[in-house]
């Protein structure tokens, strides 16, 4: 005599199931986004593991625990990355905590910000933190702990900071 069964879940079930488990919904490896705009790329992602999380009806997320690299493209061309080892975006409020040697790059003027931990609203392109930090520019190195800027580091507010001035004497 044969029997023919067959199991079937539902998409919901099978999310519900992960996330109590505390699962991913899905894992990506050597991830690669462009995302363009009119032709023209305006950020690029890559990430060499990403673990969605968006299963999750109170804080849905994307995890990148093996680090990220984001570039950000003005209509010059003109860029800003921003690396860090580890990434945790919220896909409900665009916030995202990176950390484990962060560093802000703004190529155009030379602008490098390192520090642990940083907050990054990818609505309004602000930075923030309150971890220790260092910002190089032209010609000072700010140190400091609690750092706001917008995300290509021309408007800042540091905390608690000193800094080193180098003056051209010749002038």
């Amino acid at each position: 005599m044969l029997f023919c069964t067959s199991c079937g879940n539902n998409i919901k079930e099978v999310q519900d199931f992960l996330a109590d488990k505390n699962l991913p919904v899905g894992v990506a490896k050597n991830v690669n986004l462009v995302h363009t705009d009119s032709g023209a790329v305006k950020t690029k992602l890559t990430a060499p593991l990403l673990h969605d999380f968006t299963n999750r009806e109170i804080h849905p997320y994307q995890e990148f625990p093996t680090g990220i690299e984001v570039t950000n493209f003005d209509k010059n061309r003109d860029s800003i990355t921003l690396t860090a080892n580890y990434c945790k975006s919220y896909s409900k409020t665009g916030i995202s905590e990176v950390k484990d040697n962060v560093i802000v790059r703004n190529y155009k003027d030379g602008a490098v910000l390192y520090t642990d931990q940083l907050f990054w609203d990818q609505n309004t392109h602000y930075i923030y933190t309150e971890s220790k930090f260092t910002l190089i520019v032209k010609n000072d190195t700010l140190k400091g702990k609690g750092f706001e800027s917008n995300e290509d580091l021309t408007k800042m507010i540091a905390k608690n900071y000193s800094s080193v001035h180098y003056f051209d004497e010749t002038n």
